[in-house]
């Protein structure tokens, strides 16, 4: 338990990521720097899109960090027939009573898994992304507050594409970081089939808590950012704009995505102060869903992952 930010020391970010990691690491193997991203963006106050195949741990990476976080934790299967009232809750007829009464949705948690989000329609996406946005839901003219700490991770499979509602851009905008989750290598594949039983029986023990998280984002805001980094984060999301393959670069809502995430992660690293290197772990999770590519560049193979690699190498380093 943390009573406040202002009794730690910057590197309890790292002791909490080490805690995590080491739980999490036991039901997934590899992806380390995935689990990272995710903590940092939480530590921000955002929401991740993950972008993968099936099968390659989405669901259980989010329920491991909900487990060694002591979250609640609910997963939303969205298909074309969900409504928003399955998201968000709705009033249910009490014929006992007589009465209605309030029936919370599986938005009432505190790490919410929305799989498959774009197989849902663009109004059960709304509802979903306006929760996202306000942290709050409105059941027949109750307004109420979702709990804190409150992450969506939502995700969607780039192959499947038939019968599915993608997210539009401004609806995309509204996560802070995505992550492209990618198939293990062969080392982790074995390993994985190694601790099968092990990853079936969840060992995943709690290790910190929702009031860890809050001291972890009043922490953040003591860190220092010296102007010559700020120039930095404007200029690469400047860059952008810029690059002879991209219709449209990142927005200031992107530099800040950038700030944000770069201080979160020198965090768990148990730094008070950014590096330049902070910037570009954050800068591939923070910006490959702001870039819109012309149809010409992406005819011949260009993507944003292409496009953050060449700005990074272009843009001089503080």
């Amino acid at each position: 338990m943390v009573s406040g930010s202002s009794s730690l020391d910057f590197s309890f970010g790292r002791k909490f990521y080490e805690k995590v990691i080491g739980e999490v690491s036991k039901v997934v193997v590899g992806k380390k720097e995935d689990v990272k991203v995710i903590l940092a963006s939480m530590i921000s106050k955002g929401h991740v899109l993950i972008e993968g195949v099936p099968g390659v741990a989405k669901t259980t990476m989010a329920k491991a960090i909900a487990s060694a976080l002591n979250l609640s934790f609910k997963r939303i299967q969205f298909t074309p027939d969900l409504l928003p009232s399955d998201i968000v809750g709705t009033m249910v007829y009490d014929p006992k009573t007589g009465d209605f009464k309030l029936r919370k949705g599986p938005i009432f948690a505190n790490i919410v898994l929305a799989d498959e989000i774009n197989r849902a329609s663009p109004r059960t996406q709304s509802a979903l992304l306006e929760a996202m946005q306000e942290r709050q839901v409105t059941i027949e003219g109750n307004t109420l507050k979702l709990p804190e700490p409150f992450t969506v991770l939502a995700t969607q499979n780039p192959i499947e594409l038939e019968g599915t509602f993608p997210l539009p851009e401004a609806q995309t905008d509204r996560f802070l970081v995505k992550l492209n989750v990618t198939y293990p290598s062969r080392d982790e594949m074995l390993e994985v089939l190694k601790r099968l039983r092990q990853i079936e029986e969840w060992p995943v023990q709690p290790v910190a808590g929702a009031e860890d998280l809050e001291a972890l984002n009043s922490l953040s805001w003591r860190i220092h950012v010296s102007e010559e980094l700020l120039g930095y984060i404007t200029d690469i999301v400047e860059e952008t704009r810029h690059h002879p393959a991209v219709r449209l670069g990142g927005s200031p809502r992107a530099a800040i995505s950038l700030l944000l995430v770069s201080r979160s992660i020198a965090l768990l690293e148990g730094r008070d102060y950014v590096i330049p290197d902070d910037v570009k772990a954050a800068a591939g999770p923070v910006l490959n869903h702001r870039i819109i590519l012309k149809p010409e560049a992406e005819i011949e193979g260009e993507t944003p992952d292409k496009v953050i690699e060449s700005v990074l190498k272009k843009v001089p380093v503080p």
